[in-house]
Parts: C-alpha cells; structure tokens; sequence
C-alpha cells in the first residue's frame, strides 16, 4: 500500500512530504515492473494450468458466450496471421469491427460482455492462441476496477495474459487498449489511471508492444470523461465513440495507413 507522503532527502535535510497523485502512479508503475519483471519468466504460462478452479468457474459463468464462438469457428474457422479483438462488451458491441479496418485480411471479434482483465487472462488460449493471430488488441480492466479489484491486480492479470499468448506465440503482437473514461464509473478516474500507468510501464518493458491510449482523447477540456462519446446508460460507446476509437486504434493495425478522417472523427478528437 503507497501513502501519499514521502521522505525527501537533501544533504543535511529530511524531510516528509506529500507525493502528487501522478508521483504515486509512478512509483505504484515503478514497484509493479520490480515485482512483476523476474515473476514474468517464472509464471505458468497457460493460465487454465496455473489455476483450474478458477478457469472451470469462468467456464461455467461464460459458456453461452464460449459455446458461441465454438460454433461460429466450426462454420468458419478463421485463417491465421489476422489481428483478434478480445475483452469486454466495449469489443463485443463493435459491431462493424471488421469493416472499420477494412485492410485487414482477418478481423476476428472475441469480445463478451461483461467480462474482466481476469477472465481474458483465463480465456487466452481459447480466445487468442488458438487463432494465431499476428497482432491481438486487448480492451479490459474497467469491469475488474468496477467489481473492487486494485490496479495491481489488474496488471498481473494483463502480465498473466501476455505470458500465455508469448509462450505459444512468441512472434505476435500485443496492443493494449487503455481503460476509458465512462462518465457512469467518473469516480472510478484515479483507479483507471493508476492501471493505465502501470500496464503502459510494463508495456514499455515488453518486446513487440503497443499502449494504445484513448483515455486522453475521450476527456473534454475540463478533464472529465465527454458524454456524448456514450450511449444513455453513459457507460457503452455509441457510433462517435466507436469512430473515435476506430481513428486511434488504426495507426496501430500493421500495413494499415492512418484511419480515413471522416468529419465527425476529426472533430470528435479536436
């Protein structure tokens, strides 16, 4: 646990002083990589091993969903080297996912609402490895934050995730989507910021990584989350939101040139 205060030390002087909130995220980032940098090599590497209780409980809680994506491969299992999409409802309800980056070859959703950074830990295999994928683009973390977990643990969650993709795919691209601001969940803000430091701190760590940030662009100038971004439950994305995130996400696609600036998306990120 960090205190807010820390001891300043000058020749001859010592001195407790109170730490600004983004000292604390630095240090909570800096603490986080010690502990989390000789742990990464020595994690078991598929989550489903390290804990098959808890993998067998998600199973149950999420076996619509699981069972649906089962039957949608069996129709048609999609080709290897694409890009996948997994996490929470925010992927789930990109519906026009794949047309929104129409040069990729293979766009393949596997977002399920509701879901935490914890579950796609669990589900990586499953959802990720076994499509093989050329680059994932992972959005979770708001449900863990909503549901009491701390950004810490929400990070290990992401490192567990990141350690299960690498040891069967060691070539594939991460991408992280960082937590968004929902004006539902503004109370929420200092959390979602200490996890987006500290996964973008590991992400700075990690070979073939990317910290994708949409949390500064869905802020308005007096730095709270902007409401027209969502749909009424001011939690969901609506189209603006999703064309916003769309403009962001594409300059980090491979061998896709920076997002066609449609009007309202320029304007939405002004």
């Amino acid at each position: 646990v960090f205190h807010q205060r820390a001891w300043l030390r000058r020749p001859g002087l010592s001195v407790w002083v109170p730490l600004t909130p983004m000292k604390v995220a630095l240090r909570l980032a800096l603490v986080s990589l010690a502990l989390l940098g000789p742990l990464a090599s020595q994690a078991e590497p598929d989550a489903k091993a390290a804990d098959p209780a808890a993998y067998i409980a998600a199973h149950a809680r999420w076996r619509s969903e699981l069972n649906a994506f089962d039957a949608t491969d069996k129709a048609q299992m999609p080709p290897p080297g694409g890009v996948v999409f997994v996490g929470s409802s925010t992927i789930r309800f990109w519906s026009h996912l794949a047309q929104d980056f129409p040069h990729q070859s293979v766009v393949v959703n596997r977002g399920f609402g509701g879901s935490t950074m914890a579950d796609c830990s669990l589900f990586a295999h499953d959802l990720v490895v076994r499509y093989k994928p050329r680059l994932v683009v992972i959005y979770a973390g708001d449900n863990d934050l909503a549901e009491g977990r701390t950004p810490l643990q929400v990070l290990d969650s992401f490192a567990q995730f990141a350690n299960t993709v690498r040891a069967e795919l060691p070539d594939t691209r991460i991408a992280y989507v960082s937590v968004k601001p929902s004006p539902s969940r503004e109370k929420l803000l200092p959390q979602i910021r200490e996890t987006n430091n500290v996964i973008g701190a590991y992400l700075r760590r990690l070979p073939d990584s990317d910290y994708i940030d949409v949390f500064t662009p869905m802020l308005g100038a007096d730095a709270r989350p902007r409401p027209e971004l969502f749909r009424a439950d001011q939690l969901h994305m609506n189209d603006q939101g999703y064309r916003l995130w769309q403009a962001v996400i594409a300059s980090h696609l491979p061998d896709l040139a920076i997002a066609r600036p449609e009007a309202s998306v320029a304007k939405s990120l002004r």
